[in-house]
């Protein structure tokens, strides 16, 4: 999101879902789509029989690989080497877009200097793709009449990440792959709503509607709340730092709804230091995770099955959602439990259903601005930015202009991830999900029919490195990191799976918590940790 508010002054999907089947070409990378996103995957693999030509960027031989023009293995980390390299073949075989660079862009020069006698031969070594992959890579994009990019969190979870998704905004405008069918750059969130959670300013750095914490915004929102005095103009912290404050004995209380960090964070013993040091733990949540098991209080939510509401999906489409059965024992919706506490701590807040909620986020929002039940319930869903009760909704951003007004070029060379490896450790692991399994298995582990598909931890590991270390598929072995070890099962693969020098491990089991070895350097800006490059040592034990 701050890469892309940056480059393009909107932090969002720029295209829809339903978009991804009109370009001639699409460049996944960093996004294990059919397990991670399946059916944003399987509009990928109908595209793919349409005739898009799908070009996988991965560390992995994902499944959507099989669906794909080619699959090209880069390093985990070096993104950006590759990405500039694709940039510059691009540029020298003048297929860069100047007109759209010069009408729709600025700060482009200093990118061109970059780029233009840039090294192809050193890129490769640093990538681990061959000079005539980047090519060839490069000429399918770039002289695409219609080419999208899709992304994920093999982008962002990265020390560079801001950084790595403004190349990839680099790459879309230099080749004027914004604004029209078939486009765009493409993040694809982690979960379910996560786009409404961040529109609705579930961020320590701004307001609802990403308005930035100065004065005409505070005003605003201040006086529509009634609020004396104003709320602050400091940015609060990101969950690592929230973790690190409460350590230090910073921060005494946390309310956590909805969240599991002791098995989705990095660096596992350090996130229960501190959940430990907290004077008061609240936990909100429908099942006994375990973060509530450390909870001094334990709030028994609904599900979204339980309760009327919205969510906003990845591509900005915002749907009503509905109740269809009674909550369980003592549960109560979100909606309840917090007018019940706030009442309690003496806020006068009186919002008795749902629908009073949406009237003051299009309120306080300028995006959801023509958003309301009324509408969502007779048109089915809308897109923002939606600004008025008129505006039909907006299926792709940045069609005449940018919302930052002219697209902002940023010239990023490549520099190695912090957690490099070592004769001690020297494979690199990286995390993501499986199919079975939905993010720390709070759910998905209760469901017997899944659990028979995919019930326990595993490590990923190539055929080629399963050799040297005389590994198995099926043996116990131990993965260590420099901030721990965990044991878990190997599962080597021979044709899909990690490329040789890179182990990968599923997050979501509590019997082998990958965070537990995971690291917490952060990216400067968004301060996203580095989970996808760690360097591990693997050994078979028992």
């Amino acid at each position: 999101m701050a890469g892309l508010a940056a480059s393009f002054g909107s932090g969002a999907m720029t295209n829809s879902i339903d978009d991804l089947g009109q370009a001639d070409v699409v460049l996944v990378i960093g996004s294990n789509t059919t397990e991670a996103h399946p059916i944003i995957g399987i509009e990928l693999k109908k595209a793919a029989r349409s005739g898009t030509r799908i070009y996988v960027v991965d560390p992995r031989r994902i499944r959507l690989a099989d669906h794909a023009e080619k699959w090209f293995p880069v390093d985990p980390g070096a993104n950006i080497a590759l990405l500039n390299a694709v940039m510059s073949v691009i540029l020298n075989a003048g297929l860069a877009d100047e007109e759209f660079i010069a009408s729709r862009t600025e700060s482009f020069e200093p990118l061109r200097e970059l780029l233009v006698g840039y090294d192809l031969e050193k890129a490769a070594e640093t990538c681990g793709i061959s000079v005539d992959d980047i090519r060839e890579l490069a000429m399918a994009y770039g002289s695409a009449e219609r080419a999208s990019i899709v992304y994920a969190m093999g982008v962002t979870q990265h020390a560079s990440g801001t950084n790595q998704v403004r190349v990839l905004a680099n790459l879309a405008m230099m080749t004027g792959n914004i604004g029209r069918p078939g486009t765009g750059v493409n993040p694809l969130r982690g979960q379910n709503n996560v786009q409404g959670a961040c529109d609705l300013a579930c961020l320590p750095n701004c307001l609802p509607g990403y308005q930035p914490l100065s004065a005409g915004s505070l005003e605003r929102v201040c006086e529509l709340w009634e609020m004396e005095p104003e709320l602050p103009s400091v940015p609060g912290l990101t969950l690592v730092e929230m973790m690190e404050a409460a350590t230090a004995g910073e921060l005494k209380a946390m309310y956590i709804m909805g969240e599991n960090p002791v098995i989705a964070d990095p660096d596992q013993a350090h996130v229960l230091e501190a959940l430990e040091a907290l004077d008061l733990l609240v936990v909100q949540d429908i099942f006994m995770t375990e973060t509530a098991a450390l909870a001094d209080v334990v709030l028994p939510a609904a599900s979204f099955l339980e309760k009327r509401g919205t969510f906003t999906n990845t591509d900005r489409r915002i749907r009503s959602v509905w109740p269809v059965v009674d909550s369980p024992g003592e549960a109560l919706t979100d909606l309840e439990i917090v007018m019940r506490l706030s009442k309690l701590l003496g806020v006068d807040a009186d919002y008795s259903t749902a629908a009073d909620v949406m009237d003051e986020m299009s309120a306080v929002t300028p995006q959801y601005g023509g958003v309301s039940y009324r509408r969502l319930e007779t048109e089915g869903d809308l897109r923002w930015p939606c600004p008025d009760e008129s505006h039909p909704g907006t299926e792709i951003l940045h069609a005449e202009t940018f919302t930052r007004g002219l697209g902002a070029f940023v010239a990023v060379d490549f520099e190695p991830a912090p957690d490099t490896v070592t004769p001690q450790r020297p494979l690199v692991m990286t995390t993501g999900r499986h199919l079975w399994n939905f993010h720390t298995d709070t759910m998905t582990s209760r469901s017997s029919g899944l659990c028979e598909l995919n019930a326990q931890s595993y490590v990923e590991i190539n055929t080629v490195d399963a050799d040297g270390l005389g590994i198995c598929d099926g043996d116990r072995v131990e993965v260590t990191s420099k901030h721990g070890s965990v044991e878990t099962h190997a599962r080597v693969m021979r044709r899909k799976g990690p490329k040789p020098g890179v182990v990968f491990m599923p997050f979501h089991f509590a019997d082998a918590p990958a965070n537990r070895i995971t690291g917490t350097d952060l990216d400067p800006v968004a301060k996203i940790p580095s989970l996808k490059v760690t360097s591990v040592s693997v050994r078979k034990i028992g």
